[in-house]
């Protein structure tokens, strides 16, 4: 399937997805964004001029996807993946967005990357069965983090001049995101006991994508990970420094977000919904690529429950007008011919791919193993 709105980055289809404890974070400065005296020029500029239209904005603390390593499967590993192979997340947006979904292949460049931005790429892909991983196999996928925020997210991939700041990265830096926020997002596919997707429409006051059908998402929030290791900051203050000890924290940062944006978009109690399964990474090109993290999340209330829920309201109710239930069949057969897949915005048509790919409803005990079976589909399909 061809789109030019998204692609996905990374999926972790071997697997049928990764639980919290195969995954991990390396958090460093080296993965910040690049920058100059005239970017940030830029960035203040466009940030006072959007404060001045939209007195209520708010600019947190976000993490930036830098790159990530992901096992192959033909080598699962036994150590930490600091010394697997390293992927990059440096995409071609004209190309990589017309690439069909079955032929996405996992890109890997050189161990020998600097932290800048990669040079010397390396392709290859995984083909093959893998055997099966230990019992408790070492984290399958290290996701490498800096810090950044709203802001600068406006004024780089936000901004009209993005194009330019492309060009630039990669003639300076061999990079073309090295000078752009790139925030990392999460978004849940969030299925029923009766085999309904859960998607919520959004409402015309939010930013973007208003009036389309979207998935519960929203982003890891770098002040939460500091509050949880003691340190109450306002969001200036945060810091690598402060977290950078701590890295499993993050992950669970990045999976409980998740489940957080769920109950506070759908008003789900956190008690009804399963661990977090992550599927991969997609990327949005009408924000210049920037990346979320999609996850598979069950849910052991029904359709209609999660309708009453939702009419309750929650924290956030405020972001969208209504719930939409979609079948899980429905929803693996969505493609572009698909009259649903106009109504979706980008970080939605992202969490579909990935689920088509992926297909994490697995036995749990076999999640992570090469030779997982999926479990028989209970597909209820509701009338209104």
């Amino acid at each position: 399937m061809m789109d030019p709105e998204v692609s996905v980055l990374l999926h972790c289809a071997h697997w049928h997805g990764l639980l919290e404890s195969q995954v991990q974070v390396e958090l460093s400065e080296r993965f910040n964004r690049q920058t100059d005296l005239a970017l940030e020029r830029h960035i203040d500029e466009v940030w006072t001029k959007r404060v001045s239209k939209e007195p209520w904005l708010f600019n947190g603390a976000k993490f930036r996807l830098h790159s990530f390593c992901l096992a192959d499967p033909q080598n699962p590993p036994s150590t930490p993946l600091s010394h697997g192979t390293i992927f990059h997340h440096t995409e071609d947006q004209n190309n990589q967005g017309q690439r069909d979904l079955g032929e996405i292949h996992n890109r890997c460049i050189s161990q020998t990357e600097n932290a800048e931005g990669a040079s010397n790429h390396d392709y290859r892909e995984f083909n093959g069965i893998a055997d099966k991983l230990p019992p408790h196999p070492a984290p399958l996928l290290t996701l490498r983090l800096g810090l950044t925020c709203y802001k600068d997210y406006l004024g780089t991939n936000w901004s009209c001049g993005v194009a330019k700041l492309r060009q630039r990265g990669e003639a300076e830096f061999g990079d073309p995101l090295t000078l752009l926020a790139q925030p990392l997002g999460v978004g849940a596919i969030l299925c029923t006991s009766n085999g309904q997707v859960v998607m919520i429409r959004r409402s015309q006051k939010v930013a973007e994508a208003g009036g389309l059908l979207d998935i519960p998402g929203g982003h890891p929030e770098p002040k939460a990970v500091c509050e949880r290791l003691g340190q109450r900051v306002c969001e200036e203050q945060i810091g690598i420094a402060m977290m950078e000890r701590k890295p499993e924290t993050i992950v669970s940062e990045l999976f409980s977000s998740v489940c957080a944006e769920i109950r506070d978009e759908v008003n789900i109690p956190l008690s009804s919904l399963g661990p977090p399964v992550l599927m991969g990474v997609a990327l949005n090109h009408t924000s210049a690529g920037r990346p979320s993290a999609e996850f598979y999340v069950s849910c052991s209330l029904n359709s209609d429950e999660v309708r009453k829920l939702y009419w309750k309201g929650g924290v956030e109710a405020s972001e969208s007008t209504e719930v939409v239930f979609v079948s899980r069949t429905e929803v693996l057969q969505l493609d572009r011919s698909s009259p649903l897949w106009s109504e979706l915005c980008p970080s939605a048509k992202g969490a579909v791919l990935l689920y088509q790919t992926v297909k994490p409803d697995v036995v749990p005990d076999q999640r992570g193993r090469g030779d997982a079976k999926l479990t028989p589909p209970h597909v209820h399909k509701e009338t209104d």
